[in-house]
């Protein structure tokens, strides 16, 4: 562990609670200066309260918190920045009409005569960050359509322009390519060899180990241990992180194969996806690989009805249903759970029991009223089905943890008692214990009859979850692989459309499956 003298960030015993809730009960996190630390834990162990108390967003209730040495109370994310705190999130907003430029100096534009921005310097300026971060980006164009990675790089090209001393990257990979990884991992490098801070948090394990120097292991919002990666391994960390062994990630086990659920045929959209046929039936997980920006969503969609296409047929039970309307696809049978949950399958403002009964409460209304009791008893079993964790029916979806989250979406659309599930990335940003309880909840779900396409970006889930493969690659599908033989090279080949003969090979892409 590093000497006192060379500690940037010292948390020690901070706690936190928002009414009867304990979010944080023994936060305690050392980072050295010239260190990458890497932040683990369960999806409410306590790592985003304790980001938001350095940040200036949470005060802390007790505990100490010191900055280079000198105890510190923030009153406000301005007062962290002021410090040399910067916190790069996973999805960074930008100002999307201004430039990338004016984004990095929003508030502090350098100004030349008559106290008119100059702008000359300001793009000089900026163009020095970035050759300092070893990255091509022109400060001149609007940051609107700029990719994740090049937002994630516009906010730390920011946080140098401020000094910052310390760098907080909260899941910052989990929408970037390999190649973008790479390139964020070299500049994380180079930030510690600067002498800076970082605080990597992140559930991929690879990452980790590959990046950081330091670990810290969070559980129930307690420190459990800090320890140097060289001298841990990743079972001791998850069975720190869990309180228990995995066992067994992907429990998948065998269920009887009923009838024909959904039939897939010719669907096409320009574009997007061409000529797209499957089936899927009772019992049966069928998941969807291939690269990022493969059309595996868009596929999705369009089968639910949310977005439309040009030709082709979608079929439940034998029931032809119609494009663009997602009622029927749910009056058919259907259930989707999307890939971005909060945007997309959450109303974070609602409570537990209002986001569960959400999609059923036309049914639970009495003379045109619907009560919060009836809410209440509708979503109650479900969210103890899922075991989500939380005190009340009534807690706002916004205060919980990524994995929760996810069990109330899911639980939102198993309440409406479908034929069949589409699940769009069913563990994305969720920790490694409650990722086993998913898989587990699939697997009974298909156990009991339930008909599921899995779409996921990690190939060990697909491999491990699914009963058959269907690879896409470029908005075809351009394998169907049985469970049995269904191997990462052979999805590979088929998701780059590789041949294993002649040694031909087709438009491949650099990007590899996220693992």
């Amino acid at each position: 562990m590093a000497e006192a003298s060379q500690l940037t960030l010292e948390l020690e015993g901070v706690t936190k609670s928002f009414g009867s809730v304990a979010a944080l009960t023994n936060g305690t996190l050392r980072v050295a200066a010239g260190s990458i630390h890497a932040l683990v834990g369960e999806n409410g162990a306590g790592k985003s309260t304790l980001v938001k108390v350095v940040a200036g967003v949470h005060r802390r209730d007790g505990g100490t918190f010191r900055f280079h040495g000198k105890d510190v109370d923030f009153h406000s994310t301005a007062e962290s920045k002021s410090a040399g705190i910067a916190v790069i999130y996973q999805e960074p907003t930008l100002f999307p009409d201004l430039s990338v430029a004016e984004n990095i100096f929003m508030g502090r534009q350098p100004l030349g005569r008559g106290r008119r921005i100059d702008r000359g310097r300001m793009y000089a300026e900026s163009e020095a960050l970035f050759q300092r971060l070893g990255v091509r980006l022109d400060p001149r164009r609007p940051a609107r359509g700029l990719s994740i990675a090049d937002q994630q790089v516009i906010e730390i090209a920011k946080a140098i322009s401020l000094d910052a001393s310390l760098l907080i990257m909260d899941e910052p990979t989990a929408a970037l390519s390999g190649v973008e990884v790479d390139r964020l991992f070299a500049i994380a490098r180079s930030l510690r060899d600067e002498g800076r801070a970082l605080v990597f948090i992140s559930h991929r394990f690879d990452e980790v180990f590959a990046l950081c120097d330091t670990v810290t292991v969070m559980r129930d919002g307690a420190h459990v241990s800090t320890q140097t990666i060289a001298g841990t391994t990743v079972d001791d960390i998850v069975a720190q992180m869990v309180g228990r062994e995995v066992a067994e990630l992907f429990p998948k086990t065998p269920a009887p194969v009923g009838d024909v659920v959904l039939e897939v045929g010719g669907l096409s959209s320009a574009g997007v996806f061409h000529d797209v046929s499957f089936q899927v039936r009772a019992g049966e997980i069928v998941g969807l690989a291939g690269l990022v920006g493969a059309g595996r969503s868009e596929i999705a969609r369009a089968v639910f009805g949310v977005d439309g296409y040009d030709a082709g047929s979608v079929r439940v039970l034998g029931r032809e249903i119609p494009s663009r309307n997602p009622r029927a696809a749910i009056r058919a049978g259907m259930a989707f759970v999307p890939e971005d949950r909060r945007q997309q399958g959450l109303v974070t403002d609602g409570s537990v029991a209002r986001n569960v009964a959400g999609v059923i409460r036309r049914g639970l209304t009495r003379a045109g009223i619907l009560t919060s009791g009836a809410e209440n008893r509708a979503a109650g079993p479900w969210a103890a089905r899922l075991e989500v964790k939380t005190n009340a029916l009534d807690m706002h979806a916004s205060t919980m943890s990524g994995g929760n989250q996810q069990k109330v979406v899911i639980a939102k659309w198993l309440a409406t008692e479908p034929k069949l599930l589409i699940i769009d990335e069913p563990t994305r940003g969720i920790d490694v214990g409650t990722k086993a309880e998913v898989h587990r909840l699939l697997s009974d779900l298909a156990g009991q009859g339930l008909a599921i396409v899995m779409i996921s970006s990690e190939l060990p889930e697909v491999l491990g979850m699914a009963d058959r493969v269907l690879v896409v690659c470029e908005g075809r599908i351009t394998a169907e692989i049985d469970r049995a033989e269904a191997t990462p090279e052979a999805v590979m080949r088929a998701a780059t459309r590789t041949q294993t003969h002649s040694g031909e090979q087709g438009d491949s892409e650099k990007t590899e499956v996220p693992a």
